[in-house]
């Protein structure tokens, strides 16, 4: 797995500001609340893209892999609140996914292109803000994130992958435009604590 991981560290352009794991220890209802959210999310954005692209076998099968995978995640993280006495609640949205989003393209293939782009990289930061959390984690926390670490490493992949395929080659400078935006929208600081979030003002 520390392949895997460093892997993911030399794709990302900046680590997690010590800060944030400082907020998110503070804060730790409200990080598995919000990481159930991530959970469901990321299911929903895989099983709109089957949905929209019927006629992409690799990308239906790959999606439909990483649909039931999130669910299973999402049903563990809810498990892990019910013991803990963590009510399941709604919480507004981070600015991290909008942020990456609102750079889409609104025609395909760049659409398509960018929204793989945008899912790897939100699976990448979700695999090292899992490793960079552990080591300060409950021992059942820890050892639940770094579960989570091989699958979401994968889906990173996964993505990577699907949008080589959809741009029909190498997609490395498209993938830098939106790592720049990424490192923005995590180092600087966020008023509101959530998994993607950058450290917090105050």
């Amino acid at each position: 797995m520390t392949d895997a991981l460093q892997e993911i560290h030399d794709f990302l352009p900046c680590r997690t500001p010590a800060q944030w794991i400082d907020n998110a220890l503070e804060n730790q209802d409200l990080l598995l609340i919000d990481h159930a959210h991530c959970e469901k999310k990321a299911a929903s954005t895989a099983l709109s893209l089957m949905y929209r692209y019927l006629d992409n076998v690799d990308l239906l099968n790959k999606m439909s892999r990483l649909a039931r995978e999130e669910l299973r995640h999402f049903e563990q993280v809810l498990a892990i609140m019910q013991k803990r006495g963590v009510e399941y609640t709604h919480l507004s949205p981070a600015r991290y996914a909008a942020g990456l989003r609102a750079e889409v393209r609104g025609d395909d293939p760049g659409r398509l292109v960018d929204i793989l782009i945008v899912g790897a990289i939100i699976e990448a930061r979700s695999c090292e803000r899992f490793a960079a959390l552990a080591p300060y984690l409950d021992e059942k926390l820890a050892d639940f994130y770094n579960s989570l670490l091989k699958s979401e490493a994968r889906h990173y992949q996964d993505y990577l992958h699907l949008a080589e395929q959809a741009h029909g080659g190498p997609v490395d400078e498209r993938v830098a435009e939106f790592l720049a935006i990424e490192k923005e929208l995590i180092e600087a600081p966020d008023t509101e604590f959530r998994f993607h979030s950058g450290p917090l003002t105050n």
